[in-house]
């Protein structure tokens, strides 16, 4: 049997004195029930951030989101791919979506603004703060993780998986199930990384589908490359492509909708 001990164990970083109020807030979301009034307001803190969210991004698309670690720096032959993506995704004319942070979500934005494309961030605070990239037209900023998930679900056509950690595999895997429920479209996943992602999809084939705890048709979902030209073909499977090259604006329709703030 495969011994799984880790080599260091595992710590969790208390709370420092330079947390701020609202990060302490955020981590009672989970510890359970609160006065009636400190949740209600809560949920208005929720919706006030969908809201934001909704408004911001609202005339942006068609939009493909780029998914990745923020560790790799520009040098990493995975922040050029990912530097070639998104130039080449903003040439197709859509808009470059992604966590607005460093290492490949800074390589997709980065290689969109160069293109002359659109770039958005959907950056996100952290008790170690993480800015938001330079290469980003308008970035978006949430408190609250799943917020966050939802607005670069919710505007994407497609999803290309660059390697990552958690947060990316969270993330892939958060857009797959929402596929697989018929929540959202059939939206093409691409993941980029034969070397990296390879013994994920021995996973998925060898273990999960025999066990039947997944269908053929979700393995099958999944598509694994390494080859940006390949990543480029399969968007023909998207729900809605650009009509026209974009200019770098951001059209404004309705005043009250506030899109530009």
């Amino acid at each position: 049997m495969a011994d799984f001990t880790l080599t260091e164990p595992a710590t969790h970083s208390p709370p420092t004195a330079e947390d701020s109020g609202w990060v302490r807030e955020d981590r009672r979301l989970l510890e359970g029930p609160r006065s009636r009034t400190a949740e209600f307001f809560r949920v208005l803190r929720i919706a006030r951030e969908f809201i934001r969210g909704f408004r911001a991004l609202h005339f942006v698309g068609p939009c493909i989101t780029v998914f990745g670690s923020a560790r790799f720096d520009e040098e990493h032959r995975y922040y050029r791919q990912a530097r070639e993506i998104g130039g080449r995704l903003a040439k197709l004319g859509f808009t470059v979506l992604t966590g607005g942070g460093p290492g490949v979500m800074e390589a997709a934005n980065r290689g969109a603004h160069e293109a002359g494309g659109r770039s958005i961030g959907c950056n996100i605070i952290l008790p170690q703060e993480q800015a938001a990239n330079p290469y980003v037209d308008k970035v978006v900023t949430f408190r609250y993780f799943f917020v966050r998930k939802v607005m670069l679900v919710k505007y994407s056509q497609a999803f290309v998986i660059m390697p990552g950690g958690l947060g990316t595999m969270d993330e892939a895997f958060e857009a797959a199930t929402l596929i697989q429920t018929g929540k959202v479209f059939d939206f093409p996943i691409v993941f980029v990384g034969t070397d990296y992602w390879g013994p994920l999809f021995e996973f998925l084939k060898l273990r999960m589908l025999p066990e039947r705890t997944i269908d053929a048709a979700d393995v099958s979902r999944f598509h694994l490359t390494d080859s940006v030209d390949d990543v480029i073909s399969r968007l023909d499977r998207c729900p809605s492509r650009p009509e026209r090259p974009v200019d770098g604006g951001f059209e404004t329709r309705s005043w009250l909708l506030r899109q530009n703030s």
